[in-house]
């Protein structure tokens, strides 16, 4: 009978033994590269018998497509997945609100918050000019009267509808409504309250969010929120799962290298500094063919600033601008503008810059130091150009058979027309209109093929 009772009892103990529970981050804009890192973490923990997924988040928001990636990843896990917004002063903003609804279990660290989950267009939605009242005669209201629900129909037949303003910002707020809600029904969470969060960009403190039903847990620590999320029940993928977090052993899934690169290479300043110096770099191998150097790191930076504008929201007209502003300030080492084409390159630059990556956006912006730091040193790189080439203007030749013009030479016979001269080491054909003298000086005037063209120098004594 021990012999039967022992194996049991073995079970047992293993069962009761604590699991173990998968760490991920989020601590910046939500993008292709994290929702990448976050589906790779579900995976693992799929695939590597967890108990629990602990996403701890910070974050302004982030792309539309990444955060619906994020959150389909999380609806499908059969992990439970428990996000929380930590550490302390952290916050949940946009895209971060919506992926805290989708988790199992939603929790916040004290002085965090979250909402503000208004969605903002890309490039901005242009207003509709708005339409002028039609004038309406009142003196042939009576006479129309019994005409105007046919005509009426008519109109609204032939005529097109215009749309209000504000109709592309409503369908995407309406969008957002509807998806949040969904989320929000689908958790038990307060659907009224997320509605608000999307139509008027509410927030909500860490306690606050508790007392509205937005949360289920505020904990200060790992091991506080693992052990109140321990004997929660949670729906995943239709079934009810109790959750056994007490005393669990977190294990931190860093990024890796690709991920690590993805994420560097679309963060928008990086991808803004790739492409100046792809453009430069292409350039000055233009400049100087066969230098290799600047055209191969040139091709390289181009080519990854080109994939990062893929995935992150750029405005094409800011582009062009910037295009526009660097063609200028090479036209103006070409042009005698005296600047105008460098400082009118300058201005198209600096407005490309701002407008380039959208602003509304929440952490997809490129850092104003950065433009300002490149516009000022593209404006004096400008001015030394200009300031060089008056200088280069105003020197005298030193090249050319436009030099030796002014030179002084020696006759070495004499003659009155055609004869020879002595300049810069050299025997010269010349001629003259006045009659020279052998060892005489002359001025050369000019040149004519192979042939100078001198006057005698007039000394006081002659």
């Amino acid at each position: 009978m021990l012999f039967v009772l022992l194996p049991g009892l073995s079970q047992a103990a293993t069962d009761e033994q604590p699991g173990k529970a998968l760490h991920l981050q989020i601590d910046a804009a939500i993008g292709p590269a994290t929702s990448a890192y976050i589906l790779e973490g579900l995976t693992i923990a799929a695939e590597g018998n967890y108990t629990a997924v602990i996403l701890e988040m910070d974050t302004p928001g982030g792309l539309d497509s990444s955060m619906r990636d994020i959150i389909k990843g999380i609806l499908a896990s059969p992990v439970p997945v428990i996000t929380w917004v930590s550490p302390a002063g952290s916050r949940a903003a946009s895209a971060g609100t919506y992926i805290l609804y989708a988790s199992h279990v939603a929790a916040m660290t004290p002085a965090s918050n979250l909402g503000a989950a208004t969605p903002v267009t890309i490039g901005g939605t242009p207003p509709t000019p708005p339409q002028p009242p039609r004038p309406v005669d009142t003196e042939q209201q009576d006479d129309q009267a019994t005409d105007s629900a046919a005509e009426t129909a008519k109109e609204q037949a032939d005529e097109p509808v215009d749309m209000p303003p504000d109709a592309m910002k409503a369908k995407m707020v309406n969008d957002a409504v509807a998806y949040i809600k969904g989320l929000a029904e689908l958790r038990g969470r307060n659907a009224d309250w997320a509605e608000r969060a999307v139509r008027e960009a509410v927030s909500l403190t860490a306690n606050e969010a508790l007392e509205q039903n937005v949360i289920d847990i505020v904990a200060g620590d790992m091991d506080d929120l693992l052990a109140q999320a321990n004997g929660l029940l949670v729906e995943v993928n239709g079934e009810q799962v109790e959750l056994a977090t007490a005393g669990a052993a977190t294990e931190l899934l860093e990024p890796d290298w690709r991920t690590r690169l993805l994420m560097i290479i679309t963060d928008p300043s990086v991808a803004y500094m790739l492409m100046l110096a792809g453009i430069y770099g292409l350039l000055l191998e233009g400049y100087n063919p066969g230098a290799l150097v600047p055209g191969i790191v040139g091709a390289i930076c181009l080519l990854l600033a080109l994939f990062a504008f893929q995935v992150i929201p750029v405005n094409y007209a800011g582009l062009a601008l910037m295009l526009l502003g660097v063609m200028l300030m090479i036209a103006e080492g070409f042009a005698p503008s005296f600047g105008v084409l460098g400082l009118g390159g300058l201005a198209a630059f600096v407005f490309g810059s701002i407008i380039l990556i959208d602003s509304e956006v929440p952490g997809f912006a490129v850092s104003q130091s950065i433009i300002g730091g490149i516009a000022t040193a593209g404006g004096l790189a400008m001015l030394s150009l200009v300031y060089f080439l008056m200088r280069a203007r105003n020197k005298p030749v030193v090249s050319g058979v436009e030099r030796i013009v002014g030179d002084i030479a020696e006759a070495l016979e004499d003659f009155s027309e055609h004869g020879h001269v002595f300049l810069e080491g050299e025997r010269w054909k010349a001629e003259s209109l006045l009659p020279v003298t052998k060892g005489q000086q002359v001025r050369v005037t000019g040149i004519n093929g192979l042939i100078v063209q001198v006057e005698p120098i007039i000394t006081d004594g002659a």
